[in-house]
């Protein structure tokens, strides 16, 4: 193998692992979940309620509610316990600087 193609293989594994590192707990990413049922960037375009300019307590205390099942509902209870409350203090922080 000569020099080159071993440094052209070594470039492109570099670049792959930077892909492969991206971070899946950065809000924007968890946010991406959210978007089927609350509209893209948090703004509902039906009955759902929209998330963006939420406060952050509201929006942190209001998944935490569904989390621990303290407020009722059909799926929000079952999409919350997978988050932790770190992603949800995130996602809170997200949604309230929305506009």
């Amino acid at each position: 193998m000569s020099l080159r193609t071993l440094a052209s293989c070594t470039l492109a594994l570099m670049a792959l692992g930077g892909i492969a590192q991206a971070d899946e707990t950065a809000p924007a990413v968890l946010a991406t979940a959210c978007f089927a049922c609350h509209g893209m960037d948090g703004k509902s375009p039906g009955q759902i309620p929209s998330l963006t300019g939420k406060t952050k307590e509201a929006f942190s205390t209001a998944m935490k509610g569904f989390k621990t099942d303290q407020i009722p509902a059909t799926v929000m209870n079952r999409l919350a316990k997978g988050y932790t409350d770190a992603e949800i203090e995130a996602l809170a922080t997200f949604y309230a600087n929305l506009k």
